[in-house]
């Protein structure tokens, strides 16, 4: 995963963020004194949100690994 400083993000934003939905790919932004972030692309962040939600019922879980097991 590519990793930018918060400096660089900021002066090229709109490229970054169509890096991120282009590639699919997450970006790092660190900073000095803070702690990191990850910038993703909203496809990405509702796609890992409906995993999340799905993996919730101990049931739907089951299913999934079983169904990821066989392929």
């Amino acid at each position: 995963m590519e990793a930018i400083t918060y400096t660089a993000a900021r002066q090229n934003l709109a490229k970054t963020m169509d890096k991120v939905c282009d590639d699919r790919s997450p970006i790092i932004v660190t900073r000095k004194s803070s702690k990191s972030v990850v910038i993703i692309s909203l496809a990405d962040y509702e796609s890992l949100e409906e995993t999340a939600y799905l993996l919730r019922s101990p049931k739907n879980a089951i299913e999934i690994a079983q169904l990821r097991y066989h392929y």
